[in-house]
């Protein structure tokens, strides 16, 4: 086959059943995949499954007499391209660390010449543990690439990172070793492109929502073998990142959403115009304005004149639609307070009225904040995370979506119907639960994804580093990330005017100097117009 050569190693633990639809990914966009199963993996999959899905042998021990009498172990570590170790447990990964090869895995691991990568997937607190910290950065002290663990709820019952990423990211992260500028040689392929590069969603393709696994797009998520082996009920499937989007892929929606729709609070609908002076015409998403007979005057406000804004029918963006998502999220916890970031939106309207201005039809999805409208745009108005969710889904397909909202990570799992009330010196326990992941759902759906994905990364340690892991496991093309950190004055990026952004993409990085957030947007969109142009 022409493509990488993966050589899989399967550790134990309850995530090696995704190992599974990995295999199926990467024979899908075009790899061939040899499978090492430990002692603890054939706990939970087993060579038949893997050897029927990638149509090699499958290797489980060091003492095989057949393969051992050619060194089997180094010729394995060798034939091929990239080694993943997917699942890698915390026992796993402190044998790589201090050299242990007690088992063919970790014996091959020791004596390969070729690159490593490690998905590791444990418990929240063995993750967190000192001795496995420590061991994760010997290995990568020592070459190893290590995947950062998603976050999420668990089997075990427990919240917070070590959960396996969705094989989707996983085989994205595979397939970047690949291509780029500073690809890995392969032994097959010399010209292999990834198949799911190819999978992205114009706006004018139909909906695969009706598709069977056989004739879906390379690419889709787990909506395969593994989805038809583990089965989940809703209530469970709710909690994860995805749960916003079923197996098979949303379908968009067949038309533009009917006129006369009023913005309801909770409801992810285009919010009415508030100038009573412009309520001359339908408030609808896409109702344009209907014009006064024998009215010749421009608008004014407050006395002064303005031009009314006229979108360029032949901008850089014509004939394109952009969707921008911008400002915090509210997880309410009672009907008075709620969990929240300092994200002023600033950035996200920016964007927005910056795509507008060059020809642009744009949908802005925003939490809660106070700016108006920019000239030109669509806006949507939410207030939670899974609110914005679903209006991100409504609002495609799109040429280009530009993630820029600060999304609350989690919420509360029951929100109290009353205030409530101080007992003692105890506080109230919240319970909280992860709110689906927008970028990671839009990025590893084919039937949604936009031609190009930006999101955003606010950080404020290793800023750089953390943009290209993000962008990777969320599945985007471009990362846009920034230090949001406090400054020695107590200011940050967060509700001021100005902001200093990198460009992290495939290719490497650009570094934009400080600049007002209009300027930045700006700079970004023009970038974006002629991404979509060059396409």
């Amino acid at each position: 086959m022409a493509g990488p050569r993966i050589l899989l190693i399967v550790g134990g633990g309850i995530a090696a059943y995704k190992s599974c639809e990995l295999v199926r990914m990467i024979r899908k966009g075009g790899g061939s995949v040899t499978c090492v199963l430990t002692d603890g993996g054939a706990k939970f999959v087993t060579p038949m499954a893997l050897a029927a899905l990638s149509e090699n042998p499958v290797h489980t021990t060091l003492w095989d007499l057949r393969n051992e009498v050619e060194m089997g172990h180094i010729q394995l570590s060798r034939q091929a391209d990239l080694i993943v170790v997917c699942p890698a447990t915390a026992n796993l990964l402190a044998k790589m660390a201090a050299g242990i090869a007690d088992d063919l895995a970790t014996t091959l691991l020791l004596a390969t010449d070729k690159p490593v990568l490690v998905i590791p997937a444990m418990n929240v607190r063995m993750w967190d543990h000192a001795a496995t910290r420590r061991n994760v950065e010997t290995l990568r002290e020592a070459g190893v690439s290590v995947m950062e663990p998603d976050e999420g709820p668990m089997a075990c019952g427990e919240f917070g990172p070590g959960r396996l990423p969705e094989p989707e990211a996983i085989w994205r992260q595979v397939a970047e070793w690949f291509t780029g500028p500073d690809a890995l040689p392969m032994q097959d392929g010399e010209n292999w492109t990834p198949l799911f590069t190819e999978t992205h969603a114009p706006a004018d393709l139909p909906s695969f929502a009706n598709e069977d696994d056989d004739g879906a797009p390379a690419g889709v998520g787990l909506g395969g073998l593994s989805a038809s082996l583990i089965q989940r009920s809703g209530k469970r499937a709710a909690a994860f990142e995805d749960a916003a989007v079923t197996e098979a892929a949303v379908a968009a929606p067949a038309g533009p959403p009917p006129a006369g729709l009023v913005a309801t609070k909770g409801k992810a609908k285009a919010a009415p115009p508030t100038d009573p002076e412009a309520l001359n015409h339908l408030s609808g998403a896409n109702s344009a304005p209907e014009p006064i007979a024998g009215d010749v005057h421009p608008v004014s406000v407050g006395g002064l004149p303005l031009a009314p804004f006229v979108k360029p029918g032949d901008g850089p963006l014509s004939g394109r639609h952009v969707l921008v998502t911008a400002g915090p999220t509210h997880e309410p916890i009672d009907p008075v307070r709620y969990i929240a970031n300092r994200s002023s939106g600033q950035q996200g309207f920016a964007i927005a009225a910056a795509a507008a201005r060059l020809g642009a039809r744009v949908t802005l999805v925003t939490g809660p904040v106070w700016l108006e409208t920019p000239p030109g745009v669509d806006r949507v108005d939410v207030e939670t995370a899974r609110q914005m969710n679903e209006a991100v889904k409504s609002a495609l397909p799109a040429d280009c979506a530009v993630m820029v909202a600060a999304v609350a990570d989690w919420r509360t799992k029951d929100v109290s119907g009353s205030k409530i009330k101080k007992r003692g010196s105890a506080p109230p326990v919240l319970v909280l639960t992860e709110n689906p992941d927008i970028l990671a759902t839009v990025g590893t759906s084919p039937a949604m994804r936009p031609q190009l994905l930006v999101g955003f990364a606010a950080e404020t340690d290793k800023v750089l580093q953390h943009a290209a892991e993000k962008r990777k496991r969320k599945g985007a093309d471009w990362i846009i990330a920034n230090d949001v950190s406090f400054d020695a004055a107590g200011r940050s990026v967060m509700g001021g005017g100005t902001n200093t952004v990198h460009i992290v993409t495939r290719d490497g990085v650009e570094d934009l100097p400080e600049m007002s957030k209009d300027d930045v947007a700006a700079a970004l969109v023009e970038r974006i117009a002629d991404a979509l142009n060059e396409a």
